[in-house]
């Protein structure tokens, strides 16, 4: 399926999370012309530049030029490109078609497609979806927001096949369609930086399911109140998922139930804390709807080991755990890492390191307090440690930080990175972040 031979198809946005190298390549064995730009110099892009070498593409990086997207016959936009920048103003105004990977895989595949939404728990969700449904439908797929452009991947689509999309509100900013299946994990104020205010944030987040036809299946958190409401106002079969209240997927001490039938129980389930718990729920929701048996569903919860980056245990060094949570940006998701640790190690003292770029949220939430708070330096440190009140250092680089919570620990206690905020001052990104501290941590001695 040849659709974009010589094509002139301007990649806006490479990045160096693995979604840019995908369009690049996609649109390479399409035979378009493809040139990339990006505001990232080609040292910053190094890694991504490599993976794409060999293959015919041109250049622009450190700058945009604007006759690039007027010669243009397709513009492919990085989701983290805002729909007012400049250079996407001139592309419409010169009506080059604008488009993301995302919202052209929904044109371009007929396949059947579960998508995730939520603030926080995609990654975990959309993991568990995928192997739940691998173990039924070997053609499943995993790709979007975790650094795998689903365009990459289309060519190797086979019929019958299923794909799970963790889909973020940048991603679903300019959808025309919706998945068949879309699942909903929770709702907090993020990304004000972004959006005007929350009520813009959710309407982004309502694309996944504001194209849904009668018989697709939209699943709810019903205990996220604002994810609850969205009921009201959607066209297709609604499941709701609950820790609490008897719903379609709830939970009764320590097992799954669907529709009044037990799936499995819990206890075999590897990761900690109150909102994994809701994870699994709206998981075992999706794979119950896809008629996945449950034996596969308990085998599968059994095997199962945390996403990497989200309270991942990288190594215990002179009796110290340490703990890697760097895609914590936001207030919500560092208050259930600390009262997650606090459950799970009730005797240990806990050294948070935290901090970095403020993406205009509410830190009031910071109920839960760590014994000694380490803080990278960004605009959101200051509100951090004004919410914490505990004994502080404040540091310049992450091997400070590391350094310093290797200090004053000692034997049994817990170092925990669960920012809080934005990485873009010190990383690339936040999986930079975490990288540096697994390096720093393993280096440590023992």
């Amino acid at each position: 399926m040849i659709l974009f031979k010589n094509k002139k198809v301007v990649v806006m946005g490479l990045g160096l999370h693995g979604g840019g190298v995908g369009v690049a390549k996609f649109f390479c064995q399409q035979r378009a012309k493809v040139l990339v730009t990006d505001l990232k110099t080609k040292n910053q892009l190094k890694e991504s530049v490599q993976k794409l070498k060999g293959l015919p593409i041109k250049y622009v990086l450190g700058k945009h030029r604007k006759e690039d997207f007027i010669q243009a016959d397709l513009i492919i936009k990085n989701p983290d490109v805002a729909n007012d920048s400049l250079y996407i103003k001139i592309a419409r105004e010169n009506n080059i078609p604008v488009e993301t990977d995302i919202n052209l895989f929904f044109e371009l595949s007929d396949t059947y497609i579960i998508g995730i939404t939520g603030t926080k728990g995609k990654s975990t969700i959309a993991t568990l979806i995928y192997k739940f449904l691998k173990s039924k439908y070997p053609k499943t797929i995993l790709a979007g927001n975790i650094g795998i452009s689903p365009l990459e991947l289309l060519p190797k689509i086979r019929k019958g096949a299923k794909v799970v999309l963790e889909l973020s509100s940048f991603e679903l900013e300019d959808l025309k369609k919706s998945p068949q299946m879309a699942v909903i994990t929770n709702i907090f104020t993020d990304h004000l930086n972004r959006y005007k205010s929350l009520k813009d944030y959710i309407e982004a987040k309502k694309a996944i399911f504001k194209y849904q036809k009668r018989n697709d299946i939209l699943v709810l958190n019903y205990d996220d109140p604002i994810v609850r409401r969205f009921f009201s106002s959607v066209s297709s079969q609604v499941y709701f998922f609950s820790k609490s209240k008897k719903k379609d997927i709830f939970l009764k001490k320590e097992n799954i139930y669907f529709k009044g039938k037990s799936v499995c129980s819990i206890k075999n389930f590897k990761l900690y804390g109150e909102h994994n718990l809701s994870n699994l729920l709206a998981a075992v929701s999706a794979a119950k709807l896809l008629k996945v048996p449950s034996r596969n569903i308990e085998k599968v919860i059994k095997s199962f080991r945390t996403v990497p980056y989200r309270q991942e245990f990288i190594g215990e060094k002179k009796g110290v755990k340490y703990f890697n949570d760097t895609t914590a940006t936001i207030p919500q998701a560092v208050k259930e890492a600390v009262k997650t640790m606090r459950k799970r190690f009730p005797k240990s003292q806990i050294i948070l390191i935290a901090g970095g770029q403020d993406k205009k949220l509410d830190f009031n939430v910071l109920s839960e307090k760590p014994n000694y708070l380490i803080l990278l330096p960004g605009t959101a440190s200051k509100k951090i440690k004004e919410k914490m009140k505990v004994r502080t250092f404040i540091v310049d680089s992450m091997r400070a930080a590391v350094q310093k919570a290797s200090k004053i620990s000692q034997k049994g206690d817990i170092v925990l990175l669960s920012p809080g905020a934005a990485s873009f001052n010190l990383f690339k990104n936040e999986f930079d972040r975490g990288e540096q501290f697994n390096k720093i941590v393993k280096s440590l001695k023992k």
